[in-house]
C-alpha cells in the first residue's frame, strides 16, 4: 500500500513533464489553494493542493513544497493526505502542526502520509478549522526545514475535488 500511494503521487508530480500524460486541470483557486483533476490509466483522480506562504530555512536548496488532499474513486481512495517539502526525508521525521494540534506523518523519499483514514479524517477537519499548519521536516542530512501553510480557501477547493470525483 505505502509503495501504492508513493507511485501515485509521484505520478501526479511527473503529470507536468510528460508529454503522453494528461495534465493535471484546474477546477478551481479558491485563495491559497486550488483544485485540480486528471486523468490517468487507472481512472480519474482529483486533488486539492496548496503551496506554503514561507519557506525556511532559504540556504537550503530544495525542490517546491506542496500539501495536497487526493481523491481516486476507481482504487477506493478518498481524503489521502499527503505532502513533499522539496526534499528527501530523513525516516519519520515529518510533523505538521496547529494551534495545540500535532500530526506526524511517515514518509518515504521525499514524499509522507498520515498512517491511517482515521488520522486523515481528523486532519481533514482540522484543516477545514485552522488559519495555518506548519510542517517540519529534516533532510537526509538532518537539517530541518519549516514550510508555512495558509488553509485559507481549503474548504472550498476540497469541496471541489471530492464532487469532482464524487
Amino acid at each position: 500500500m505505502l509503495f501504492k500511494k508513493f507511485f501515485i503521487l509521484i505520478l501526479l508530480v511527473l503529470f507536468s513533464f510528460s508529454a503522453t500524460a494528461n495534465t493535471p486541470k484546474s477546477t478551481g483557486k479558491y485563495k491559497n489553494w486550488e483544485s485540480f483533476t486528471a486523468q490517468t490509466d487507472k481512472g480519474k483522480i482529483c486533488f486539492a493542493q496548496t503551496i506554503p506562504t514561507k519557506r525556511a530555512p532559504a540556504s537550503i536548496k530544495r525542490e517546491k513544497s506542496k500539501l495536497f488532499v487526493t481523491f481516486r474513486p476507481s482504487e477506493s481512495i478518498k481524503d489521502e493526505v499527503s505532502l513533499t517539502s522539496g526534499h528527501d526525508y530523513k525516516s519519520s521525521t515529518v510533523t505538521i502542526s496547529s494551534g495545540k494540534k500535532r500530526y506526524s506523518f511517515f514518509s518515504q523519499k521525499n514524499f509522507a502520509w498520515l498512517l491511517d483514514d482515521q488520522e486523515e479524517r481528523n486532519f481533514i477537519k482540522l484543516m477545514k478549522r485552522a488559519t495555518n499548519v506548519i510542517v517540519k521536516a529534516r533532510t537526509t542530512k538532518g537539517a530541518e526545514t519549516t514550510d508555512h501553510y495558509s488553509m485559507m480557501g481549503f474548504t472550498k477547493a476540497y469541496n471541489t475535488a471530492k464532487k469532482t470525483c464524487g
